[in-house]
């Protein structure tokens, strides 16, 4: 009998667990000939969320938790997670209930057609229309300048054939971008679409500044784009600065006692120039920090505790 794993990850989700749970479990009780498994791995919360958790596990014994010894972030603490499932098929269900736990009756209907990976695609959301136009702008953006297509408004929500996770287990990477990973792996995938629905209960954990570093992480981990952008800017910068410069400089000479030099001009170029450069240099330290975290070879996560493992 082949089984199906769900991994869940959760942050301070105790408004959403009792719910999630129960449906989640309705589905996959429905899926006639699979056994499953539905793994929980909490990034230390700081409410009662492994509470509950707990009493769940005490009753049903296809559930189980993995406990992180602290807060290591969404980015590692979902990778780990899926590394842990070892079904046929492993299934990551994020714990908001923004993404329904019905859509995994179609996951598995493609996957039994053959696809190794199914995602879901959010077609629209009821989230901030705001919010849903820049994540529409940066895939955009990222699509034409990353050297591998990714696919726009996939969160990781979807069906990886065990095949995909044990390549995942082989590549070691202390910081991985799943979205990136998936596309560059080359693997034949199916979509299933959707309409994501807003957080009901609690407080999302994705401010501005984790918005900002999942975008930086997939900019830096599959395009050099913005680096030569640095190069190209900066050699076309030179000779319009070299221009400018001859043209004061004739200026000058022809028009001696009628032409004044001014400081507007200087101001303007010198805080242009300087936060050109700026910039740029923020983007490198991007790169520099990327680089630094997959040099130092951390672990993903660091466990507390696990419940109904065997």
């Amino acid at each position: 009998m082949k089984k199906i794993s769900v991994v869940t990850p959760c942050y301070n989700e105790e408004g959403n667990i009792e719910e999630l749970y129960p449906q989640t479990k309705a589905v996959l009780d429905s899926l006639y000939g699979y056994d499953w498994e539905h793994i929980f791995i909490d990034n230390d919360s700081t409410d009662n969320t492994v509470k509950i958790l707990r009493e769940i596990t005490e009753k049903d014994p296809q559930v189980k938790i993995i406990v992180n010894a602290r807060n290591f972030g969404a980015v590692r603490s979902t990778y780990y997670g899926l590394l842990q499932a070892y079904g046929d098929a492993v299934i990551l269900l994020y714990a908001d209930l923004q993404d329904p736990p019905s859509l995994i009756d179609d996951f598995v209907r493609e996957w039994e057609k053959g696809y190794k990976v199914v995602k879901g695609i959010k077609t629209s959301s009821e989230e901030s229309s705001l919010f849903y136009l820049i994540r529409t702008l940066y895939y955009f953006f990222i699509g034409k300048v990353a050297e591998v297509k990714l696919t726009g408004h996939f969160t990781g929500f979807g069906l990886y054939d065990q095949e995909v996770i044990q390549i995942l287990r082989k590549l070691d990477d202390p910081y991985p971008y799943l979205r990136g990973i998936i596309s560059e792996l080359g693997i034949k995938s199916a979509e299933v679409h959707y309409r994501q629905k807003q957080r009901q209960r609690g407080i999302s954990s994705q401010n501005i500044y984790r918005l900002y570093d999942y975008a930086m992480l997939g900019i830096t981990s599959h395009s050099k784009v913005p680096l030569r952008l640095a190069t190209i800017l900066g050699f076309f910068m030179a000779i319009l600065t070299f221009m400018v410069g001859m043209g004061y400089l004739i200026a000058k000479l022809i028009f001696w006692n009628s032409f004044p030099l001014g400081t507007a001009p200087l101001t303007v170029g010198l805080f242009f120039i300087s936060s050109v450069q700026l910039f740029f240099i923020g983007i490198i330290g991007e790169y520099i920090g990327l680089m630094h975290m997959r040099i130092l070879k951390r672990p993903l996560v660091v466990e507390r505790e696990r419940i109904n493992f065997e």
